[in-house]
């Protein structure tokens, strides 16, 4: 019997064929179609890559605000692809390149389908478990303090004894080495100098194992990264293999440093970005929003670990301009929603990391409540509320006769000092400097002018007033403080100030006139112009000079100490807060004690104090000429590897760690960065002459990750080259990220997402890539797992000769 017939309508023949600018191939892993309607089949394991890429529609329906990333012509008739450049100048609202559009995926109904929807969170983990082994493997070989750990080891130490330790660093990163010690049953007692042997109860292996797991997350968040910009699963692969591989990374990441949480916000705040930047069809949406303040979230971390963490914040400045222009030149976009859209910014990624920064100080305040080493960087007010401080016990007003400290309010200012050695130029006097730490030699006696009688202590108190001129005795030397007309050895604008005389001998150079600037309790001067602990400032006028006393930034030679240079200003510069001095400490028993409740000092205030003496003594930490740094190096020895960095000691019988980049990964990102700008220059003369070389999704996608990279390293490497400050290859960690992304986009732009390369030959030069990749990782390794025995016996190692590895 012969079946009936039945009728398949195919739908309406079109009227002509496809074109290139109607549909794009994206050589990506398996994702769901993009396109409304478009139903897309599930990739079978046969399949070659080629048949399982998805074909979308080129114009993707409109966003949620009502408006698409690319024109449409309204009269829907394809133009054959002509004037491609014409539409990729008409297209506003956004930026574009990143991860394809695409609708939620239906629910699996197998769990064939849920591997296929979960494709890309697989190898991640698996790169996590290779890193895990990477970063802990034989972690605790070396059982001494190697070299950075020396300093930031006694973070944690100062954190469990809650006692306060000024850095140059912002808190994150010494809060989270505190609670890594915390948490690994550190006692707090163990001082971290540099190569001494680990006691038993430091559980230093712990630490690190803590400290490393920042460097494990490195990883995963590579690949993530890789795949919300937009490449092809193979440049996927190779940017987390890069990440894995990289023997610097790995180094680093092995011990009680910051760096490796430098790096892990560093990358989370470059993912965070890409997350926003795909939501970007979707605005203000529940995740547009997620992502947005993440991203501020991060940029709040990773400036509160180290400040190097603003070069990726400007890298986020940079991007978040170019998409506030784009949206400002797009007419459909209403009044309402460029506000909203900049508000939005302004909340999540300027006020958002500022709460964040302001965070991690007030709790590291309150945590380190006690008084410690390097206080003395802080304010007089500041250390009197400081547990086991007795400065809120100090008489309320100064007399003649007391002995005080005098404390620079300049930023970062310290104490009044004098010791016994002379200066070896000018005067060769006693010499005068400013100290940050407290012993005997920063104590001075209040005494009355040479032609007024001597102090007697059984006489009247004589209250310190304004306007009052005094001698200022160094209590152990018993010399005066003195200026005369002779150059200042470093300032020599300005005269010199030094200790002079004794009991008995000095002259009208020793006198000094108080002038009360304002009182910081009382908002002005106080009632009766007297002299007050802790609050009042003042300024100390050479009597017979003009000059003022002044602590500036200068810092002396070595036969100084490297203590900061006080000197006699010339100029008469009220606002100048170098001039400015307090009484710090005050001492006389025939005067009552103070109370602790006059002594309150504003959370904003010291918020702003210890950032400009943390810039302040950044700023300070440059290279000195009396000594050679063998560990130092220059921004131009980092891209290429002329020199690496020995973190430890170099004996025979030590673990040896030394601090170089695999050398593939580090060279060949360098020259992806040299390759790209070309690419750029190229790409460009040929559209001026109206060369069609990619569609504009692939021309926006080029740009993006490119800009991405590009300004990503250029905004950390950039920086180091006008910095005064000694600089190590360490500091070319994070910068190498962006060289990294840009190694793969140029070997996706290249190869993997190539239509000129078939399949096989893609594979082939990936795996060559891996290889090589493997190969250098095998043979470098022992750098970041630890030399053991005679380094000679590693041969071939030292690949330059400028490497210090053998000699």
């Amino acid at each position: 019997m012969r079946p009936s017939e039945v009728t398949l309508n195919f739908g309406t023949p079109q009227d002509s064929p496809r074109t290139s600018s109607d549909f794009e191939e994206i050589p990506y892993p398996h994702h769901w179609p993009s396109s409304q309607g478009q139903p897309e089949e599930l990739p079978l394991h046969y399949m070659s890559e080629e048949t399982t890429r998805r074909r979308v529609h080129q114009h993707p329906p409109p966003g949620p605000a009502g408006y698409a990333d690319y024109p449409v012509d309204p009269t829907g008739q394809d133009d054959g692809g002509k004037d491609v450049y014409a539409k990729m100048r008409q297209s506003h609202g956004s930026l574009g390149g990143g991860r394809p559009r695409r609708l939620p995926p239906p629910p699996p109904t197998s769990v064939r389908e849920f591997v296929s929807q979960n494709l890309e969170h697989i190898p991640p983990v698996f790169y996590t478990l290779f890193s895990c082994w990477t970063r802990f493997h034989g972690i605790g070989k070396s059982d001494v303090v190697v070299w950075d750990e020396a300093h930031f080891g006694k973070f944690g130490s100062h954190y469990l004894k809650r006692e306060f330790y000024f850095d140059v660093h912002p808190p994150l990163g010494k809060m989270l080495v505190g609670l890594a010690g915390l948490l690994s049953g550190y006692n707090g007692s163990f001082e971290f100098k540099s190569g001494e042997k680990y006691p038993d109860h430091v559980p230093y292996v712990a630490m690190r194992v803590m400290i490393a797991t920042f460097g494990v997350a490195m990883v995963p968040l590579a690949w993530y990264t890789a795949v919300e910009l937009g490449m092809s699963w193979k440049a996927c692969h190779l940017v987390a293999l890069m990440v894995l591989l990289d023997v610097g990374w790995l180094c680093i990441s092995r011990f009680i440093l910051l760096d490796s949480m430098l790096l892990f916000f560093t990358f989370t705040t470059v993912f965070f970005l890409t997350k926003f930047h795909n939501q970007r069809y979707y605005p203000f949406s529940f995740d547009w929003w997620m992502w947005l303040l993440f991203t501020g979230i991060s940029i709040g971390c990773v400036t509160s670990v180290k400040l190097v963490g603003l070069f990726v914040t400007a890298l986020v400045g940079v991007y978040t301009v170019e998409d506030l222009w784009h949206k400002f030149g797009d007419l459909k976009m209403s009044l309402r929603d460029q506000l909203w859209h900049w508000g939005a910014r302004v909340a999540c990624l300027i006020i958002t990391p500022i709460i964040v920064y302001m965070i991690t100080f007030k709790i590291h305040f309150l945590i380190l409540n006690h008084s410690g080493p390097g206080d003395a960087q802080m304010s007089s007010l500041f250390q009197a509320n400081l547990v086991g401080n007795d400065f809120a016990r100090n008489p309320l007003e100064v007399a003649v006769g007391s002995k005080i400290t005098l404390k620079n309010m300049g930023w970062g200012g310290g104490l009044l000092h004098s010791h016994v050695q002379t200066f070896p130029v000018g005067s060769m006097q006693q010499q005068i400097t400013c100290y940050h730490y407290k012993d005997e030699n920063n104590d001075w006696i209040v005494l009355p002018r040479w032609d007024e009688p001597a102090y007697d202590p059984n006489a009247a108190l004589r209250f310190l007033k304004d306007g009052d001129v005094i001698r200022l005795r160094h209590s152990p030397t018993l010399r005066n403080l003195h200026s005369h007309p002779i150059p200042a050895p470093i300032t020599k604008l300005n005269h010199e100030v030094s200790c002079y005389g004794n009991e008995t001998v000095g002259d009208v150079q020793d006198h000094w006139k108080v002038e009360v600037v304002d009182d910081i309790k009382r908002g002005g001067k106080s009632k009766f112009d007297r002299i007050h602990s802790l609050t009042t400032r003042l300024r100390f006028s050479h009597v017979h000079l003009g000059c003022y006393l002044r602590a500036a930034n200068a810092v002396l030679p070595q036969w100084g100490f490297k203590q900061i240079e006080v000197s006699c200003d010339k100029e008469n510069n009220p606002e100048d807060i170098r001039t400015h001095w307090n009484v710090e400490s005050h001492w006389n028993d025939r005067l009552p004690s103070g109370n602790a409740k006059f002594y309150r000092s504003p959370f904003l205030r010291d918020f702003w104090h210890l950032n400009v003496a943390m810039w302040t003594s950044n700023n300070a930490l440059i290279p000195d000429p009396d000594k050679f740094d063998v560990l130092a190096s220059t921004p131009f020895d980092w891209p290429f590897q002329h020199l690496g960095l020995r973190m430890c000691g170099w004996a025979d019988f030590q673990v040896k760690y030394y601090l170089i980049g695999t050398p593939l990964i580090w060279v060949g990102s360098t020259i992806s960065l040299f390759i790209a700008v070309l690419l750029l220059g190229f790409y460009l003369f040929r559209q001026q002459r109206k060369y069609a070389d990619m569609e504009p999704r692939e021309w926006d996608h080029f740009l993006y990750v490119g800009k991405i990279a590009f300004f990503g390293w250029f905004f950390h490497f950039a920086p180091f080259l006008v910095m005064g400050r000694v600089t190590y290859i360490h500091h070319y960690l994070p910068t190498l990220y962006f060289a990294v992304l840009m190694f793969a986009h140029i070997f996706d732009h290249f190869f993997f997402s190539a239509k000129r390369f078939s399949e096989k030959t893609k594979n082939i030069i990936f795996g060559v890539n891996v290889f090589l990749q493997l190969a250098m990782f095998y043979w470098f390794k022992e750098l970041a797992w630890g030399i053991e025995g005679p380094v000679t016996e590693y041969k071939h190692r030292g690949w330059r000769s400028s490497w210090n590895l053998y000699n």
